[in-house]
């Protein structure tokens, strides 16, 4: 599978958000390994189960299983992932919501990534965590955002690799293929909640992603507009 690396595409606000969140899940992911043997309690307690969300109980605590797994990871190269793409297109989708509005799509897009998994394996008493689903939505905006962009990727070729610059549309295109493909997979077996891998998350938070992109392509239309208007131009 192809590995971005970094993206071709300008922006013109400071990404304070989106580091904020890679600072924050470094930390969570630090507290977690600073918890030793209470970790699988920790992770029992804080983690998204499907099982328990639609069991009938205290919605606050489901709530806040939702709202804290997305900050939680299972592995330096978990974290190492999920942190890689958010900071390579989520300072992109900042620059056009805003920082407040991206704070509320990030939370959005990876609330519906979870229910999307829970939706899918309803009597999966396996917890899920991580910020993939999240992450998946911010995909989700800058493919309809900024598909033209090039991204620059990393493509294995047996034993060789290859840098290559590729157009966004292809780079998220193939990678949400990918998803849909193993959570199509998955269904009526037990291979969606034994893998390891939420596949559903990851596609229910693309499409919330994309719908909320469109949404939001008139203000980057107008922002081009306004920055077309700059200095000695315009009148």
């Amino acid at each position: 599978m192809v590995m971005p690396l970094k993206d071709i595409q300008e922006r013109h606000t400071f990404p304070l958000v989106t580091i904020a969140f890679i600072v924050v899940n470094v930390i969570f992911f630090l507290y977690e390994l600073s918890l030793g043997e209470r970790l699988d309690g920790f992770l029992r307690s804080a983690a998204f189960v499907p099982v328990e969300y639609f069991a009938p109980g205290n919605v606050a605590a489901d709530a806040r299983s939702v709202l804290l797994s997305m900050f939680l990871h299972g592995g330096w190269m978990h974290l190492f992932g999920n942190m890689l793409y958010l900071w390579i297109f989520g300072d992109n989708v900042e620059d056009v919501l805003g920082h407040v509005t991206y704070v509320v799509f990030y939370v959005v897009c990876g609330w519906g990534a979870t229910l999307a998994h829970g939706y899918f394996n309803t009597g999966s008493a396996i917890p899920s965590i991580g910020a993939s689903g999240a992450i998946s939505g911010v995909l989700g905006a800058y493919l309809v955002l900024f598909p033209h962009a090039r991204v620059v990727t990393l493509i294995p070729l047996g034993f060789y690799m290859r840098l290559a610059t590729l157009p966004a549309v292809m780079v998220l295109g193939l990678w949400f293929v990918i998803q849909a493909f193993s959570g199509l997979a998955g269904l009526g077996s037990r291979t969606a909640q034994t893998a390891g891998v939420a596949w559903w998350a990851h596609i229910g938070g693309f499409v919330v992603g994309m719908v909320l992109g469109f949404m939001f392509r008139g203000r980057l239309r107008r922002q081009r507009e306004l920055r077309s208007f700059g200095p000695g131009r315009g009148r």
